[in-house]
């Protein structure tokens, strides 16, 4: 049972950003220290990516990992309630994503992802030089 009336459920709900989110920005704004310029949320590719760097054929997704299923991690639970919404909601966002990652790969873009459990403070470091490095090899390859 839900501890929230279906009021306070659904302005909850609504709080919740797909986009501009604080991973999202913290990827972004270390990025463009290191000189890399991008455009945000591009709607013409498959997926409209977080971030895309066209002169390193890059995009990347910024996933939380609730929203985006990420197995294994502690900050992905499935919900006790309402089990089968969820989880038609849940691997639908899965699959959608595994579909969009495939015709970005067709269309020659390198695809990478950065997951929100990443960012923490302890692995933030690593991950974001991991991140230009991960840029930088594609471009060189």
């Amino acid at each position: 049972m839900d501890v929230h009336s279906e009021k306070t459920r659904s302005f909850n709900m609504s709080q919740i950003k797909s986009k501009n989110t604080k991973p999202e920005e913290m990827v972004r704004k270390y990025l463009f220290k290191q000189g890399f310029r991008y455009r945000k949320n591009v709607k013409t590719l498959p997926g409209c990516p977080d971030i895309v760097l066209k002169k390193h054929s890059t995009v990347i997704f910024v996933n939380g990992c609730f929203w985006h299923v990420h197995e294994g991690c502690s900050l992905f639970k499935w919900p006790d309630s309402n089990k089968e919404f969820w989880e038609r909601k849940l691997l639908g966002n899965r699959n959608r994503d595994r579909e969009n990652i495939e015709k970005l790969k067709k269309m020659n873009w390198n695809v990478i992802i950065v997951w929100e459990c990443e960012l923490k403070k302890k692995t933030r470091e690593k991950r974001l030089l991991h991140l230009c490095q991960e840029i930088l090899i594609k471009k060189d390859e």
